[in-house]
Order: structure tokens, then sequence, then C-alpha cells
């Protein structure tokens, strides 16, 4: 006996959406000890997946019946309605905590009102017996969720294009603690939403239900891969140290007498000054960028003078901060690892542990 269609398209809908509801559940529940401890900077986006996948709930109407035109309308809008701004979201949220997340706030409530507005009609459409919107308007209104669709794609590619400057800057070891940027999992879902773009428009463009079976049935193996990549995804943060971009000139005159020795010890003055003497390694999230905004030369000689006289910056800091873990933990004998690690400069015992590893290893 050969099964309806609509049956096939309700059980695939209902893989998908139980899918979601699995990861949320996985996200808020499955943290490590060290993650526990810092929801708020290990996790910035944990709340907010949470959030999203359980945003999928609103497409039940079709799951439990998947012949009604207005449950098919919000199935087939609501990815290209929203995904795109999703995936923006996430990486501001995400890759954004060092880089000053709350400057993007406002972007992001803006987008989210936008979707909001576009989806909100279709929901109520949906969920409610007899509905709110006759067939003429329905037409229309999908028409405004593919607008606003395209628009959040160009939200989300501006997001992807601050992430790869990120990424870059990341190369130039701006951060001097192993958790400040997570580069491999930015490497690892990067561009995920391109190839969302080829999953999430084809059944909406074509208006075909037997296409978006096949999507959710991706779409769910989609949300099993992605959570892989996430819950160990503090663990695999790692900065990559890749070769001095040339010199550029200095940014104020130097007089013809003044040697190149000679400014290199000037700058490893300042960079101790600041670094060592007035303790800025304390601060857990010390960026390249502060030490050189308390130097007198451009960021190319600073890290060239790191490179070539102390071992690199994230290795100079971090040493500076291991010396101050064994300083405190003599001083402060019932100091719990976790609490000294946190007193030296590091986010947590985990990245005094990844330091000290990294350091001994370039001995």
């Amino acid at each position: 006996m050969q099964l309806p269609n609509e049956y096939i398209y309700g059980v695939s809908a209902a893989v998908f959406l139980t899918t979601c509801w699995v990861f949320a559940a996985v996200r808020w529940f499955h943290t490590c000890r060290e993650p526990k401890e810092h929801h708020d900077y290990i996790f910035p986006d944990r709340k907010l997946l949470v959030v999203i996948y359980l945003c999928a709930s609103v497409l039940l109407p079709y799951v439990l019946n998947p012949a009604s035109p207005s449950a098919w309308t919000l199935w087939k809008s609501y990815f290209p309605g929203t995904y795109y701004f999703y995936g923006g979201a996430l990486f501001f949220c995400f890759f954004g905590t060092v880089k000053r997340w709350e400057r993007w706030r406002k972007t992001v409530s803006l987008t989210a009102a936008i979707t909001l507005v576009a989806m909100l009609p279709l929901i109520i459409d949906a969920w409610l017996p007899n509905g709110i919107m006759g067939p003429d308007i329905t037409r229309v209104w999908i028409v405004v969720v593919g607008v606003v669709g395209v628009l959040m794609m160009g939200f989300c590619g501006v997001a992807m294009l601050q992430t790869l400057r990120w990424m870059r800057e990341t190369r130039d070891e701006n951060y001097s603690n192993p958790d400040d940027f997570s580069m491999e999992f930015a490497r690892r879902v990067w561009l995920l939403p391109v190839v969302m773009t080829l999953m999430v428009w084809p059944p909406f463009l074509l208006d075909s239900p037997a296409l978006m079976a096949v999507m959710n049935l991706l779409l769910a193996v989609f949300n099993v891969v992605l959570l892989i990549f996430v819950l160990p995804a503090w663990r695999r943060q790692a900065i990559v140290i890749e070769t001095e971009e040339p010199m550029e000139e200095m940014e104020e005159e130097v007089t013809v007498e003044a040697t190149f020795e000679e400014r290199e010890q000037k700058i490893i003055k300042e960079i101790e000054r600041f670094v060592k003497d007035e303790k800025g390694y304390l601060d857990a999230h010390l960026k390249l960028e502060n030490v050189v905004e308390q130097c007198s030369y451009s960021r190319s000689y600073v890290s060239k003078v790191f490179q070539k006289h102390l071992g690199g910056f994230s290795h100079y800091v971090n040493s500076l901060r291991l010396s101050h873990y064994v300083r405190y933990m003599d001083e402060h004998p019932q100091a719990t690892k976790e609490t000294a690690a946190q007193e030296s400069g590091f986010t947590s015992y985990n990245a005094y542990y990844k330091a000290k590893e990294r350091i001994e290893e370039d001995r």
C-alpha cells in the first residue's frame, strides 16, 4: 500500500522538528565543568542557539496537518525568512564577544524586528483554525517574505565579512588568551550560510512540498552535524600564528640619528612598562592592539619586536601570567587552581593549562 504524499511530508517535517528540539535540549543541559563556570564568555551563543532552535516549534501545524495550505505556506516561508537572520545573529554573538558584540545589538535587534513582522502573520494564520489571511493576501505576503529573505542575506553577508576580518586579526596573533577567539570553529562554520542557500530557497521558489521533504531530512542531518561541531568548540580554540605582514612605515617621524636597534629597545621598554610593570597581562582579554595603543610605534613594529625579542605576543603575555600563577599559589595555598588562574589573567584553569602546554612545547 502506497503512503499518501502528505504523510511522507509530515514525517519528514517531524524528523526535522525533533532534531531542533533535541539540539535545544542538549545545548542547554550538556556543558562541561569549565564552561559551566563561564557561561557568558565561553558559550556566548548558548542561550541564543537554544532560543533559535525552539523557534522552529511554530512550524508544528505542518507536522500535524501537512495538507493545510496555511501550514504549508508557513513551513516553506520559514527558512528563507529566518535562517539568514539566525546565521548573522550567531556570527555576531559568538565571534563578536571579544570584539565588543554590544556594538551590533541595535543592528541585530532591527533585523529581528523585521523578521518577526514578516513571519508573525503567517504563524497566526497557520495556528488559528480559520486563519486570518485569504489567498490574495497570502500571495502578497509570500513576496514580502521573499524580499525580507533577500535583505537578511545581506545582513548575514555583513556578519560573514566581519567574522572574516576577525579571523584575519587572529592570524596576526591579536589575542593573548587561547579562549578569546574560536579560530578553528570559525573556519568550520564560516561558509555554512552559503550551503544553506542551496537548501532553503528551491522549495520556496518552486512551491514544492516534495523538495521540501528532502530538505527537511538534509536539515535534520545538518542539525546533528552542527551540534557535534558546537559542543566541543571551546576545546578546539587555538590561535594560529602566521608570518608577520610586511612592515608599514612608522606613524611618527623618527630622527635620522636613531638606529633600528634603538627603536627596538625603546619599544621593548614601552611593552614591558605596560604589560609587565603595570600588570597589563592581568587583563584576561588583553590584545595586541591594546599594547600598540601604549607604544609610540605602529602595530607592525610592535609585533615585529614581540616576535624577534620576546617570543611573540601570546608567548610573552602568558609567560608573565604563568609566573604570576606560581606566585599566587605560593602566597595563597588555600586558593583553588581555578581562582589562581583567573587572578593571573586567564579566563579559566583550562586556558591556563592550554597556555602552559603551548609554552612548554615552544621551549
